[in-house]
């Protein structure tokens, strides 16, 4: 049974940062992308950031490229999101998701297979 378990969200300033980390279990998972969503009260799941199963490539939604880092350590089956520079249009909930087939990247909600809970991130003005 994979799971994933998002944590690190919370309510900062506008030009804060915080460090989202997401936990996974159940499966192998450095044979798999692991990516970021994000979706605002009304709007639809959009994406955020990707990376793939050796940490060789990444990719980023462009309003947040400069801003959000994403990284994984394969060793503790765990993926990060350092967001910097925050701003309001930020707010949202934040979900971190595991690839459809191995050694697979993408940057669409159907790249992805397993979903964790999500967490609130919200940028106060």
């Amino acid at each position: 049974q994979v799971q994933l378990v998002e944590s690190g969200g919370g309510l900062v300033q506008a030009g804060g940062s915080l460090r989202l980390s997401c936990a996974a279990s159940g499966r192998t998972f450095s044979s798999y992308a692991m990516g970021w969503f994000r979706q605002a009260p009304g709007a639809e799941r959009e994406f955020v950031a990707a990376i793939s199963w050796s940490s060789g490539n990444t990719y980023y939604k462009d309003s947040v490229k400069g801003r959000f880092t994403i990284s994984r350590d394969n060793a503790k089956n765990t993926v990060y999101l350092q967001m910097n520079s925050l701003k309001p249009e930020d707010t949202a909930v934040y979900y971190c998701a595991t690839g459809r087939y191995t050694f697979d990247i993408g940057r669409k909600p159907e790249n992805y297979a397993y979903w964790g809970q999500g967490t609130q991130v919200t940028v106060s003005s």
